[in-house]
């Protein structure tokens, strides 16, 4: 079964949807999930910001989230977000499937292994591979352009970049950045589900190309322009995806 955290655009996204509410240790998901058919393969769908997008990233319950993943049977994750380049190859429209992330939070719950069950999980390749094989050919079929691979920066938020964070990431040769990918990547790593993620860029981060600072309603702008073209690849690779065998990464 096949798990997508996204905006809550994805609502339509799904044939025969029903609720499927389900309680977790770490309280209740950020909306109930949505259990439905996506070109005939089974789909769960959670908008990690809530239905009316009221969790900051710093306050998303990704724990809750995660774990209701697991409970429904979800084995594999897609993960599609927002993100702002810090390379100028990497435009906004593009799209992005990273293969490494850098994790810039703090304070968030962000493992499930708080004791005293310990296990300290092996994360050098936080993307998994045959996904984002999937996801690069899924994106490409709908026209766009599409980078394959790619360092995506997650910051605290719910502010963006100074100009002297931004010009340290783009220094260091990474691509991207964003406010969720941690620790919600991370878990379903340690729930034992595959993610992917598809980043939809929408904004230069400040100072990239020398322009205005990014703001929220350029952000929201972006996204909901090429949120159509995300969705359709993202239903391109499902049926591969659902006939895939991940045991192998």
């Amino acid at each position: 079964m096949i798990g997508v955290f996204g905006g809550s655009g994805f609502y339509e996204f799904l044939d025969d949807a029903s609720p499927a509410p389900v309680p977790t240790p770490y309280g209740p998901p950020a909306a109930d999930p949505m259990l439905g058919t996506v070109e005939g393969a089974e789909v769960v769908f959670i908008p990690r910001h809530g239905r009316q997008h009221q969790f900051p990233p710093h306050k998303v319950p990704y724990r809750a989230n995660v774990h209701a993943m697991r409970t429904l049977g979800v084995d594999r994750i897609i993960g599609p977000s927002a993100v702002g380049s810090l390379q100028l190859d990497y435009e906004p429209g593009h799209f992005a499937v990273p293969d490494q992330l850098l994790d810039r939070t703090w304070g968030r719950e962000h493992t499930f292994y708080d004791g005293p069950d310990i296990e300290h999980l092996s994360y050098a390749d936080p993307y998994h591979e045959g996904m984002r094989s999937l996801a690069v050919d899924g994106m490409r079929a709908t026209g766009a352009t599409v980078h394959d691979g790619g360092t995506v920066v997650i910051i605290q938020g719910p502010r963006f970049s100074t100009r002297a964070e931004s010009k340290w990431f783009a220094s260091n040769g990474w691509e991207l950045v964003n406010m969720t990918q941690i620790p919600e990547a991370s878990l379903s790593a340690e729930a034992g589900i595959p993610y992917v993620n598809i980043s939809l860029i929408t904004d230069y981060d400040v100072g990239v190309d020398g322009g205005a600072p990014v703001t929220h309603e350029e952000v929201l702008k972006r996204f909901e322009e090429s949120s159509a073209i995300l969705q359709d690849g993202i239903r391109n690779m499902i049926p591969a995806l659902d006939a895939a065998d991940l045991t192998d990464g």
